[in-house]
């Protein structure tokens, strides 16, 4: 099962506290907007997002279509395709992706031990 690039979605108290300490670990801005209170941060492969008061929990998360620069893969599994197989495998979804639709989608779920994962395809 191919989900596409990875990140951790981390919820924040302070973001502009949060990416002074991330840019000491050798991260960079990478895309978002901190004034709307969300910021993309990354060091090599390596994604995170911060966003204040956005998310209760943080999220793991997934994003079919894209590579780890945020680039279109010319070939993808389309999150629909996703939610039908974690579907058959017995997998409950949260929020699922409607599946007469096309393009951008998402769907949540959770892990046994409560973590959330967010598929979101962008294209």
């Amino acid at each position: 099962m191919k989900l596409g690039a990875f990140s951790v979605s981390l919820t924040v108290k302070d973001i502009h506290l949060s990416k002074s300490f991330y840019e000491n670990l050798g991260f960079q801005a990478f895309g978002g907007d901190i004034n709307q209170n969300w910021l993309i941060m990354k060091n090599e492969d390596t994604i995170i997002g911060l966003f204040q008061g956005m998310f209760e929990k943080n999220v793991l998360t997934f994003n079919p279509g894209w590579n780890q620069n945020a680039e279109n893969l010319e070939s993808f599994t389309d999150i629909r395709d996703l939610q039908k197989q974690l579907k058959e495998k017995g997998v409950k979804i949260l929020t699922e992706a409607n599946e007469a639709s096309e393009g951008p989608a998402h769907l949540t779920l959770e892990d046994p031990d409560g973590n959330q994962i967010l598929l979101d395809q962008h294209r």
